[in-house]
């Protein structure tokens, strides 16, 4: 499977990128205190099927288990990868919600973390650098720079701001696959000597912890939670690799 995408295939990732887009928008109402993961989660299911698209995440398999739910749902300290639930939303409660989707054979892939009612401040500084972050990688994301340029930018970034970049889990190429080379890692690695080439379509999505960037998963096999127990943020866009600029071509609003 080619790393470079024809126009044609971009124009085609653009509209499930475009779905996701539409999803955001259509859910960010709903996330309110009282309402349960679970419920979001369906409303999310609805409206990615109502626009002749699939949910990428529901039944996606990883060593034999597959995802229950539509969307990552990840409250708090869950970093990613909750499964929508019973779980009610209070307020002053952070969530994540990382939805993609397949439409016409190719993938659109991103994520917000959203404020439940009022937040404390030091939350807002931590969602406010995570998503600096990401566009901190965005601008690294050319041709002839490598894919450790978009690493270094978001980790000097997020550690000189005091929180802890998480390691075990990296951004991705998508195309036909949801997952596909390259990976895109949020910290520097001096093995990486990936070059970027412009019609490479990746996914980057810095996962921020309040304190230390050791995580765990949880009992469920898929939850990925902050090893502290402090909050964590993520926010992720899918972008093409251009000269001078990169594309993004996820929106949340």
């Amino acid at each position: 499977m080619s790393l470079i995408k024809s126009e044609k295939e971009i124009d085609l990732i653009r509209e499930a990128c475009d779905v996701v887009s539409e999803t955001f928008s259509y859910i960010k109402p709903f996330i309110v205190e009282g309402v349960t993961t679970r419920e979001l989660d369906i409303k999310i299911e609805e409206f990615i099927l109502s626009k002749a698209a699939y949910p990428a995440f529901k039944g996606y398999m990883v060593k034999g288990k597959r995802f229950p739910g539509s969307a990552c749902i990840s409250v708090n300290d869950e970093v990613v990868h909750g499964i929508p639930g019973d779980r009610v939303l209070k307020n002053g409660d952070i969530i994540s919600v990382d939805i993609g989707s397949k439409k016409n054979g190719f993938h659109g892939d991103s994520a917000y973390t959203y404020e439940v009612g009022e937040v404390s401040s030091k939350i807002k500084k931590l969602l406010k650098v995570t998503k600096e972050s990401l566009f901190k990688g965005i601008e690294q994301a050319v041709e002839g720079n490598f894919v450790n340029d978009i690493s270094v930018a978001i980790q000097n970034y997020v550690e000189g701001n005091g929180y802890g970049i998480v390691r075990e889990l990296v951004g991705h190429g998508l195309g036909r696959n949801l997952h596909e080379d390259p990976s895109v890692p949020n910290y520097y690695n001096p093995d990486n000597k990936f070059r970027l080439v412009e019609g490479m379509v990746i996914a980057i999505e810095p996962m921020v912890n309040y304190g230390s960037y050791e995580v765990f998963v949880k009992k469920d096999g898929w939850t990925v939670a902050s090893r502290d127990g402090q909050p964590s943020a993520h926010f992720e866009h899918t972008i093409v690799v251009r000269k001078g600029k990169a594309e993004i071509l996820t929106h949340w609003e």
